[in-house]
């Protein structure tokens, strides 16, 4: 594992599973803080290296109405503070290759969009910084293809990369994480399963992706028992009102209960 590799990650002696979590999206200062406040005193008590998520900007969004940030330096800002505020190391997207010089001086991991994984020069320009680089797992590709994204990032100097399975397209509507690929993406890099984006449902006739959010501990669960590194969890105090992908996020009010059975589950299957 390359958990030593990001300064200020607690627990790494813990034999745990790392967590990724927070908003999809960074809607302002006080939300931000709020959620990272809960996550970290959860975490410390289950003693599972945490990495706080929220996306700077949403770039790709289903209708141009649609939320993308609050603007691009004032929510890096945010994550920063909220790195210095809890101690904490801190991810967000990357949407182009501007973005990953800016967003390396103020996060820990650098991530690719699921729909990005395969551009060559947002993936090299990641890797180029120096920062962890996440690869999301295209909807549309094989386990086995994500080597060559990984591969990517090595060819550039880096061997600082993670694999997130996000589920795979089944039909136009919904998303299906087959956990075959798992083992499978271990081969290549640390993986980490996104449990919430795998119970999107895209392509919604609204024009807002909708959500499965009830099925969240059946997917975490699984992931568990098939060994993954890390999980990825977007959770938000008020789903139904959060600006972005509310409709697959976790309330935040059941986050302690669903990591505290996942702890015993990765106990149970370590003793094996």
């Amino acid at each position: 594992m390359q958990l030593d590799q990001i300064a200020k990650l607690k627990n790494t002696d813990s034999d745990n599973f790392f967590l990724l979590a927070g908003p999809c999206a960074i809607e302002g200062e006080d939300m931000a803080m709020r959620i990272a406040e809960q996550v970290v005193r959860i975490t410390s008590d289950l003693r599972i290296p945490y990495v706080f998520k929220g996306s700077f900007k949403k770039a790709n969004r289903s209708r141009i109405d649609s939320f993308t940030g609050i603007g691009d330096l004032e929510a890096l800002k945010i994550l920063r503070k909220v790195s210095e505020t809890f101690d904490i190391p801190t991810v967000t997207d990357i949407h182009e290759v501007s973005d990953a010089a800016m967003a390396a001086e103020y996060v820990d991991v650098l991530q690719i969009p699921a729909f990005l994984v395969r551009q060559t020069d947002l993936v090299v320009a990641a890797a180029e910084t120096g920062k962890v680089v996440n690869l999301k797992k295209g909807q549309f590709m094989s386990p086995e293809a994500m080597q060559h994204a990984v591969q990517k990032v090595k060819d550039s100097g880096s061997d600082k990369a993670w694999i997130t399975d996000r589920g795979t397209m089944f039909g136009y509507q919904d998303m299906i994480v087959d956990f075959r690929g798992i083992p499978t993406m271990r081969q290549f890099a640390p993986t980490v399963l996104d449990v919430t984006h795998s119970l999107q449902q895209p392509n919604q006739s609204s024009g807002v992706t909708g959500g499965r959010p009830e099925m969240i501990e059946t997917i975490a669960r699984a992931g568990i028992v098939n060994q993954v590194d890390g999980l990825f969890i977007e959770t938000h105090f008020d789903p139904a009102n959060a600006k972005s992908d509310g409709a697959n996020m976790l309330d935040l009010q059941h986050l302690e209960g669903l990591l505290t059975r996942l702890v015993a589950i990765r106990k149970t299957v370590q003793s094996f």
